[in-house]
C-alpha cells in the first residue's frame, strides 16, 4: 500500500521533537503522498501511458503563538524544514493554536486498484461505441487511477491517516461539418470501476441533438441546466454557505439561519460516507460528518473549520481543507449533494414549450453575488416538448439566487460534477440573447 511507502514514523518524530526542543508550544504534520496512472488517447488511438508520484510534507508550528508554515517535496530534512517554519512564524502575528487533541482513530481504505490494462480497455470501448454511430467523429481521452495517503500527525496526540483510491476518465468528442466545429466533453470519477458505456451514451445523446443549428430563444425563457451545467449556480450557494464568509458579512444569507433561502423543493447537504468525494476527516483531524445546509429550503447550517467556527461559536463541522500543501486550512466542501427530484433529464424536456437546454458553457460562476452572464458552449433549443437543435452565439444571464427561488422542476438523474452531486433542474428568471441570423 501507498501508505506503508509514506508512513515515515522517524521522519514525523523528528520534526515535531525538534520543533518543541527549537521553542514551539505546538506543531503538526500533513503529509500527502499520490501515485497517478493515466492513460491518453489521441485522434481515437491510444497514444501514451504514464505513472507519475509526488510527495509532500508540511510542517505548521507556533512559537510564542506565532504561526509558521514550511512544506518540502521530496525526500525531507528535518531541521531545515523546521528552521524555515521558525522563521516564518517571527513574520506572523499571535493566533490561537488550533489543534485536534489525542485521537488515533483507524480509518479503511476506500477504493481499489485498476490495472493500466483495464484503464485502457475501457478507452477503447467507449471511443468504439461513440464512433460506430458517428464514424466522422475524432475523439480524445483520460482514463486514470490516483492513489492518494493522507497522514496527520500533532503535538497533541493526534494520528489519523488513509488511503484513497479514485478512477476518472475524460472524454472529449470533436466534430467537424464544414465551417462548423462542434465540441462534446463528458466525464466519470467513481470508485471501483468506470461505466464507459453510461459516459459514450451521453455523448452520443448530445451529438444526437446537435445535428442541426436553430436560432436561439431570445428573452426571458425556461432554462433547463443538466446536471454537468448545473454545477454553475451551486458554486455561488457554496460560497454563501461559507462560514468564512458569514464572518465577513459577505454572504446574503448571515441573518437567515432558520428562514427560507431558495426553492422549498431544495434539499442541500454534505456525506462523508458517500460518492467519489467522501473522506473520513479535514485537514485538522476533525472527523467530517453529515450535515443539512438547506432543508426543504430553509437554511440550517453553514460549514466551517476550527478557526472560524470558534469565531462563530459554534464547532467545527469537520470542513477545513488546505487549497493546498503551502496553504492555512480555510472552510472547504469535500462533497456537496443535492437532492433529486423524480423527473427523468426527458420529462423535463418534454414540459418545455419553449426554451433552452444549457449542457456546456464558457465562464465562471456569479461568486457570492450571484450575477451571472455566461456564453452558452454547447446548448440546444426546445419546442413543443423536443429537442429541435443547437444554438450558437448565445448569452445566458440572470442571478443565481433568483434563479433557485424560482425553481420550476428538479430532475432525478442525479451525477457527479466534481464533488458536487446534482440533477438537472429548471428555471426561470433567467434572460437568454442570441444572434438572429
Amino acid at each position: 500500500m501507498v501508505y506503508k511507502e509514506l508512513s515515515n514514523n522517524s521522519l514525523v518524530e523528528q520534526l515535531l521533537e525538534i520543533s518543541i526542543k527549537s521553542g514551539a508550544e505546538a506543531a503538526e504534520v500533513y503529509q500527502s503522498k499520490s501515485l497517478s496512472r493515466p492513460v491518453f488517447f489521441e485522434a481515437n488511438r491510444l497514444k501514451q501511458l504514464e505513472t507519475s508520484q509526488s510527495e509532500g510534507t508540511a510542517l505548521r508550528l507556533w512559537r510564542n503563538g506565532c504561526p509558521g508554515l514550511a512544506v518540502a517535496y521530496g525526500p525531507v530534512e528535518p531541521q531545515a524544514l523546521v528552521e524555515r517554519a521558525l522563521a516564518l512564524s517571527q513574520l506572523n502575528q499571535p493566533e490561537a493554536v488550533e489543534l485536534n487533541g489525542n485521537f488515533k482513530p483507524s480509518y479503511p481504505d476506500l477504493g481499489k486498484d485498476v490495472p493500466i490494462e483495464k484503464l485502457v480497455e475501457w478507452g477503447k470501448e467507449a471511443i468504439a461505441i461513440i464512433r460506430d454511430t458517428y464514424p466522422d467523429v475524432i475523439c480524445t481521452g483520460e482514463w486514470e487511477c490516483d492513489v492518494e495517503t493522507t497522514r496527520l500527525v500533532n503535538t497533541n496526540g493526534l494520528d489519523c491517516h488513509y488511503t484513497d483510491t479514485t478512477l476518472s476518465c475524460y472524454v472529449e468528442a470533436e466534430w467537424v461539418r464544414g465551417d462548423d466545429f462542434l465540441s462534446v466533453s463528458d466525464g466519470q470519477t467513481e470508485r471501483g470501476r468506470l461505466h464507459p458505456h453510461r459516459v459514450a451514451y451521453q455523448i452520443l445523446q448530445r451529438l444526437a441533438w446537435a445535428k442541426e443549428n436553430v436560432m436561439p430563444p431570445n428573452g426571458r425563457v425556461p432554462v433547463l441546466f443538466t446536471s454537468k451545467a448545473a454545477d454553475m449556480l451551486w458554486g455561488t450557494v457554496q460560497a454563501a454557505l461559507n462560514g468564512k464568509r458569514v464572518l465577513e458579512k459577505a454572504s446574503p444569507w448571515v441573518e437567515r439561519i432558520g428562514k427560507p433561502v431558495i426553492s422549498p423543493s431544495l434539499t442541500l447537504y454534505q456525506d462523508p460516507h458517500v460518492g467519489p468525494y467522501s473522506c473520513p476527516f479535514d485537514d485538522e483531524g476533525t472527523p467530517a460528518q453529515s450535515l443539512v445546509f438547506i432543508q426543504d429550503g430553509v437554511l440550517q447550517h453553514f460549514y466551517c473549520d476550527r478557526t472560524t467556527g470558534r469565531e462563530l461559536n459554534i464547532a467545527s463541522t469537520g470542513n477545513g481543507f488546505r487549497p493546498g500543501l503551502g496553504s492555512y486550512p480555510t472552510p472547504g466542501l469535500f462533497n456537496f449533494l443535492i437532492q433529486p427530484g423524480s423527473e427523468s433529464l426527458q420529462e423535463l424536456i418534454q414540459s418545455l414549450d419553449d426554451g433552452l437546454i444549457v449542457d456546456q458553457m464558457l465562464g465562471g460562476n456569479g461568486g457570492i453575488s450571484g450575477d451571472f452572464s455566461i456564453n452558452v458552449d454547447l446548448g440546444y433549443r426546445v419546442q413543443n416538448g423536443h429537442v429541435i437543435g443547437r444554438v450558437k452565439d448565445t448569452m445566458v444571464a440572470g442571478n443565481v439566487y433568483t434563479a433557485l427561488k424560482q425553481l420550476v422542476k428538479l430532475g432525478g438523474d442525479t451525477d457527479w460534477n466534481g464533488s458536487c452531486y446534482t440533477p438537472s433542474l429548471l428555471v426561470e428568471g433567467l434572460s437568454s440573447t442570441g444572434k438572429q441570423t
